[in-house]
């Protein structure tokens, strides 16, 4: 008796690869070849920790992301299409054995604007279903006990502009781009075109599901670390899985769409605060409150100058974003005519600036080297502080 040759898996997502050219144009073959692996690894999600996010998002309408959730819609495991259904309905659509594939078109308006915190509860479903057992608990008043919900589920969300900086950190994120006039996809009708992305569906399924438990005990070298590890895991291990080129192209997207999302990055105002710290004190030991904020509020295209409400970044307001780093203004004696006046030591910083900046090839990476004197090029508004190094006793 013989038994068919097991489905070619390089095959299978060349197949899919195609596919996604023909509708869709994305932004970098990086960009594509990420979508092809997130569309095959949702037919393997019993496998996987972690369920990535796929964001889908562009400056402007008609950049095609609508007709890339169609495709992602027609070749996902089990989708579950929706663009207003509550938080309630999304739970119980998910289990434990077989979640569906979640799928948020015009997710703006879900979490911009007004309606951000009324859906803080979606958005929070969405990060605990990032990690296998995180479910949402619930007392039951009628069976008087509680109720574990689950919440792992891989999930895609479509619509203009940024999502949640804590979904995006979960996520495979494509910025999409409207098309030129030279740049031509074939219309699509789902009536007409779905039948073929399904037994597409299907042929994934049947490659990736009897691989259930190789995948899951699957150990792949990552190219990143931490989160981002997590969140590319199962693609990589899909593609690992495929063979041919497809290990290597893997791993060229995350690396690549990873890059684009730090570059893209959302800080938030304690971290701007930091970052710009560890430029204005260029190789100062240590700065006066005063004249860190005004060289603070100097920076080019900083917001500090209208923090605030307009009124600008002040010594209190430092003090808080400072706050939660463990970093606090001292009494420092300086040279005068400054003399001992509230500041900050330069040394305060050295942990948070290692720990949460990203890296800069800038002195304040670097060992810190003895002080010199060292002439302020903008000097304060105040106009009688120039030179700022801690008086030796």
């Amino acid at each position: 008796m013989t038994h068919p040759d097991p489905p070619d898996g390089a095959a299978i997502l060349d197949r899919l690869h195609a596919v996604l050219i023909k509708y869709v144009i994305l932004p970098s073959p990086e960009a594509l070849d990420a979508a092809v692996l997130w569309i095959a690894a949702t037919h393997a999600q019993q496998a996987w920790t972690h369920a990535p996010r796929l964001v889908i998002k562009a400056p402007e309408k008609r950049c095609g992301k609508s007709r890339f959730l169609d495709v992602v819609d027609g070749t996902c495991y089990r989708p579950m299409m929706t663009v207003n259904a509550s938080t309630a309905a999304i739970c119980r659509s998910i289990s434990d054995t077989d979640p569906p594939t979640i799928l948020l078109d015009e997710a703006d308006t879900i979490f911009g604007g007004k309606q951000a915190e009324a859906n803080e509860e979606l958005r929070g479903l969405l990060n605990a279903g990032h990690q296998r057992g995180r479910p949402m608990t619930r007392w039951d008043h009628q069976k008087k006990e509680l109720e574990r919900i689950p919440t792992f589920a891989m999930a895609a969300l479509a619509g203009i502009g940024s999502m949640p900086d804590t979904i995006e950190d979960r996520a495979v994120v494509v910025k999409m781009r409207r098309r030129t006039p030279a740049e031509k996809v074939a219309p699509f009708r789902s009536r007409r075109d779905g039948p073929a992305l399904r037994e597409l569906a299907a042929d994934l399924s049947a490659w990736l599901r009897p691989n259930l438990t190789e995948l899951e005990n699957a150990e792949p070298q990552m190219p990143l670390e931490d989160r981002a590890a997590d969140t590319w895991e199962p693609l990589i291990a899909v593609g690992d899985l495929a063979a041919a080129n497809w290990p290597e192209r893997a791993r060229q997207a995350a690396l690549a769409l990873n890059a684009a999302r730090e570059g893209d990055a959302e800080y938030s105002d304690r971290l701007k605060v930091l970052i710009d710290c560890r430029t204005v004190f260029e190789s100062f030991d240590a700065l006066p409150s005063g004249v860190l904020l005004d060289r603070l509020k100097a920076l080019p295209e900083s917001p500090w100058a209208e923090y605030n409400g307009g009124i600008g970044l002040t010594a209190m307001k430092l003090g808080v974003l400072l706050k939660e780093y463990g970093i606090a203004s001292e009494n420092i004696t300086f040279e005068p005519p400054t003399g001992r006046v509230k500041g900050f030591h330069r040394a305060a910083f050295a942990d948070a600036w290692q720990r949460y900046c990203p890296a800069e090839d800038d002195p304040a990476s670097e060992p810190y080297k003895p002080y010199k004197p060292y002439a302020d090029p903008h000097p304060p508004s105040s106009g009688n502080v120039r030179l700022f190094e801690p008086r030796t006793a």
